[in-house]
């Protein structure tokens, strides 16, 4: 029996291939993408402890970008499937609980290296077909931020159980990091492959056993993350994949004694009604449970009349763009100062009309496909609302065509109306929202920001004022939990820039640092006395 205390190797952010032309990434990635896109379509089971289940409803995988390819099948399950989910996770949590730490470092570990060698190609493939992400959008998710959640995890681990109180003489104190008692549920979104898999892994690194649900439009990938977990040595239940709809799990998972916790991202509306139906079921738990959520954005830019036009308009045309804007993270609103609007606008919409949009297989392609119908008639119903409205108009993009894609071109609204619909309501899409501020009211307009949105996740002040940016700083103190200073407010970097919000945004309990992984433990205090009293008396009463 090992009796050490294992130093683990520092972590460092996984370096980004450029993917540049006649690279040899570029070409091993592209020949991936198309052995995928060629294959027979495949069938993604659901993966219940030992066993692939598969069902007789099944529903197509399809390509974004190019909608009648089918890619593949994934199996639709029932309640049973739930439960036999939970019942694997329970079997085996006692043994995965009792593993020595180091041995769970070294499962994640070796997942980060399998990623960034062997697996890297077909983790970034299978992103850029099923969730249409241009070639550096995949690398920065699917491959390096992913990584960076498996290594920073697992030093912010040793962290956390290194935290010990102190101890007086003639006794010994000590702090025990258990995991929660019963099974964490996990439910993830499409856009981010890396946060499918950290809502799995950062509670089952602290000993927890995990039920996930990941979205529909994410399962052709969450079978590579699946696959990943397998050869790394992630024994069979601890992480469960089953793919059912939403209120079939729930239905299932919050009535369940055992239910421990909720792992989550994805939109408030939903987050909010789990919330209330984990409250209704209190009493059935033998613990609160533990509920962590990373939901919806209305995320902002404002500059400062000293800003520096061409930075305003690279960070609202990367911000609001890159992805299509399915970042929770991504521009959405900008507020910029009359003085310098028209060289914003014209450096902005220039750049915005040199976009090119189409396949993630064309890597000159900026921008692809949003994710699925359901996401292109919600925006483009926005869009139409747009034309529709006197006090607002289309400066760059405003088109949309789904007959061989999901695509939508980047839109930008101006508007005199500062709580005009699409200032305030989240779209989720590539639209981003301007309203032009009086150069002289800029301490108003921070205000008028700060009360306009329900959300606060990230947001970004332009401004070479260091009076404005420290202004800035203050008053929107609780409008963003990410807050930038001249830069887009997208790109959060694990174990640099630890991401979530607060108010409608989420917990704020900050993926890729040590205090999410906090959440996913239940401390217990030991203290040995060395020699006990053998008499109640004490001096005072003498």
């Amino acid at each position: 029996m090992s009796n050490a205390f294992f130093n683990v190797p520092k972590a460092i952010n996984e370096p980004i291939k450029s993917y540049a032309p006649g690279s040899v990434e570029r070409t091993s990635l592209l020949n991936k993408y198309a052995e995928l896109y060629n294959q027979e379509a495949i069938d993604v089971p659901m993966y219940i402890g030992s066993e692939e289940v598969r069902t007789e409803k099944k529903k197509a995988l399809t390509a974004p970008h190019d909608h009648k390819k089918v890619l593949g099948h994934f199996n639709i399950g029932e309640a049973k499937h739930v439960e036999q989910a939970i019942d694997a996770a329970l079997a085996a949590k006692k043994d995965w609980a009792n593993l020595p730490w180091e041995e769970r470092a070294a499962i994640f570990l070796k997942a980060a290296d399998l990623l960034a060698g062997p697996f890297r190609d077909e983790m970034n493939a299978a992103t850029m077909l099923a969730q249409s992400k241009n070639v550096f959008q995949t690398e920065i998710d699917a491959a390096c931020e992913l990584i960076d959640f498996f290594r920073f995890n697992v030093q912010y681990m040793t962290q956390i159980y290194k935290e010990q109180p102190e101890s007086l003489p003639g006794m010994w104190n000590r702090l025990e990091y258990r995991p929660l008692e019963g099974f964490v549920f996990a439910i993830t979104p499409f856009n981010f492959t890396s946060i499918a898999a950290n809502l799995c892994a950062a509670p089952a690194m602290m000993g927890n056993v995990v039920v996930w649900k990941p979205a529909q439009t994410q399962v052709y990938s969450a079978r590579v993350i699946m696959k990943l977990f397998k050869a790394a040595g992630v024994p069979d239940g601890v992480i469960n994949m089953i793919t059912t709809d939403g209120s079939t799990a729930g239905d299932v998972v919050f009535q369940h004694k055992a239910f421990a916790g909720l792992h989550f991202t994805g939109s408030t509306g939903v987050f909010r009604n789990l919330w209330k139906d984990i409250s209704l079921n209190l009493e059935k738990y033998r613990n609160y449970p533990r509920i962590v959520g990373e939901t919806g954005g209305k995320d902002f830019i404002i500059a400062h009349k000293s800003a520096v036009p061409a930075e305003v308009a690279t960070a609202m045309s990367r911000g609001a763009f890159e992805f299509q804007g399915q970042k929770c993270s991504a521009a959405s609103r900008a507020y910029i100062p009359s003085n310098i609007w028209p060289e914003v606008k014209r450096i902005f919409v220039e750049q915005v009309n040199s976009f090119k949009m189409g396949s993630p297989d064309d890597t000159s392609n900026f921008v692809n496909a949003v994710i699925d119908v359901r996401s292109f008639d919600k925006i483009a119903g926005y869009i139409d609302y747009v034309k529709s409205q006197d006090d607002a108009e289309i400066i760059t993009g405003g088109n949309y065509d789904k007959s061989t894609g999901y695509f939508i071109e980047p839109t930008t609204v101006v508007t005199t109306n500062p709580k005009f619909r699409t200032m305030v309501e989240e779209i989720f899409g590539p639209v981003l929202t301007i309203f032009v501020y009086d150069a002289e009211k800029f301490e108003e307009t921070l205000d008028l920001l700060d009360e306009t949105s329900e959300y606060a996740l990230t947001g970004s002040i332009l401004s070479q004022d260091r009076y404005a940016i420290n202004l800035a700083t203050r008053k929107l103190e609780h409008a963003a939990g990410n807050f930038y200073i001249n830069d887009k407010p997208t790109g959060a970097v694990v174990g640099q820039q630890p991401f979530g919000g607060a108010r409608g945004s989420g917990t704020n309990d900050k993926a890729g640092a040590m205090m999410n992984l906090l959440r996913w433990t239940s401390a217990r205090t030991i203290k040995e006395t060395f020699v006990p009293p053998t008499d109640y008396r004490y001096p005072f009463l003498g």
